[in-house]
């Protein structure tokens, strides 16, 4: 395949995944299905790890569950040396089920409830407080070891509005000001180990933005240690670390990256010799599993009207980000890769909202019902983003390991749609 998506192949017009035919997988497990590549995770992780650790040895990466939270994704990851960023006390569990260790969980939950502070103090996870006032809610339940606060640098980039997690009007992080107030109340606390952390933004593939963004946190974290003579633990600047979104844009450049993120770093810390030696944290989520996940749907009907719709299996109940942000996913005819893209159409779903579009005016061959579509870059916001709107079972995943397609999650049945709920008597 052209591009950057080195684990799918184009055999005799047939795409395949990590070697294996695409209509094989569909055949298995049916569609709308999830399939993911352990290689490309792997690759990913791997790529982006190691370029930041040869610069820096006080380092590490936590995966950010809320990307793709399947049990065995999280486990491959863990197994590569991860942590886990965890945005609630669901993440948690699944993170600790697969044996990630309380010390390298990170909680960064916001407007938590006192059940979830509770929650992630008797887990054992490093908490992330996204405001000041929250600290006083969490120590009526006992005093963390490791605590740190999320700092809203004033601004953020993204690939779309939506995306964006700081400045003025995002929901997250605070100002320096209310920053200062937080940590003297977590000194004063007596609470042993303090970091600083951020999330400004999301698939982001310009550099000079990473230098920029670090060199603002870590001069509001250097000030705020300078005040209250304090040594900071870690300063975690997050994740939104760009993946292209069509084929052919040029990928992430890592090693720049690396190289520009850890130089604005290390340049103050030695500004700032009161701040210690605190560990640099990333974020990852977006960059480890998306380009890893295909989504692939069933052609159901094609209808021409006032345009061309191409008619599938999945919609934006598989597959939201389409419909909630304008995001564009590439999608190939997977069974038709060599046919003359000849039409321009408008892909949809089967479900009751116009906004039912996974991709609008596409170039495509003139498919038939049982025709198979890939959505690529499906392996983060997806199936954690899906739901049963318009009664719709969840989508199955498979992860595609060692030549071998295995099923990771269960496709749900009809049935499972009323499981929980009592049948009323009148209805029998």
């Amino acid at each position: 395949m052209p591009g950057i998506y080195d684990y799918l192949e184009d055999k005799d017009g047939l795409l395949h995944i990590d070697g294996i035919s695409s209509t094989e997988i569909a055949r298995r497990f049916g569609t709308p299905l999830y399939v993911y590549s352990a290689r490309r995770i792997r690759d990913n992780y791997r790529r982006i790890h190691d370029a930041f650790a040869a610069r820096r040895e006080n380092f590490r990466a936590n995966y950010a569950v809320k990307a793709n939270n399947n049990l065995s994704v999280l486990d491959l990851l863990r197994r590569e040396g991860a942590g886990a960023d965890c945005a609630g006390p669901g993440e948690i569990r699944m993170a600790k089920s697969v044996g990630f260790p309380p010390g390298r969980i990170l909680y960064s939950g916001n407007y938590n409830s006192d059940e979830e502070l509770r929650y992630g103090l008797e887990s054992g996870a490093t908490i992330n407080l996204d405001d000041g006032p929250l600290l006083a809610r969490l120590l009526r339940f006992g005093k963390p070891k490791a605590l740190c606060f999320r700092i809203n640098p004033g601004f953020g980039k993204g690939a779309y509005p939506g995306v964006v997690t700081a400045g003025p009007d995002a929901k997250f992080g605070m100002r320096e000001r209310e920053a200062l107030k937080a940590y003297r109340l977590a000194k004063e606390a007596g609470i042993e180990r303090l970091g600083v952390h951020m999330m400004a933004g999301s698939n982001v593939l310009e550099t000079p933005y990473w230098a920029a963004i670090t060199d603002r946190l870590t001069g509001i974290a250097a000030r705020i240690a300078k005040a209250l003579r304090i040594e900071l633990d870690f300063i975690d600047l997050g994740g939104g670390f760009g993946v292209p979104s069509k084929i052919g844009m040029k990928p992430l450049p890592v090693e720049d990256l690396a190289k520009k993120v850890v130089d604005a770093y290390e340049a103050r810390l030695a500004k700032t010799p009161e701040i210690g030696d605190p560990t640099l944290v990333i974020e990852p989520g977006r960059y480890l599993v998306s380009d890893a996940g295909v989504l692939l749907a069933t052609v159901t009907h094609v209808k021409t009207s006032a345009k061309r719709f191409v008619g599938c299996d999945a919609g934006m109940n598989t597959i939201l980000r389409p419909a909630l942000y304008g995001a564009y996913h590439e999608i190939l005819p997977a069974t038709r890769l060599d046919a003359r893209r000849s039409l321009r159409a408008n892909v949809t779903g089967p479900i009751c909202e116009n906004t039912d579009m996974l991709g609008k005016d596409r170039r495509l061959p003139k498919l038939e019902p049982g025709d198979l579509l890939a959505v690529l870059n499906a392996g983060a916001y997806g199936f954690v983003m899906a739901s049963r709107f318009n009664s719709r079972p969840l989508p199955a995943e498979v992860l595609v390991a060692d030549g071998q397609a295995r099923l990771v999650r269960e496709r749900e049945t009809l049935e499972d749609l009323t499981r929980g709920e009592p049948i009323p008597t009148s209805a029998g």
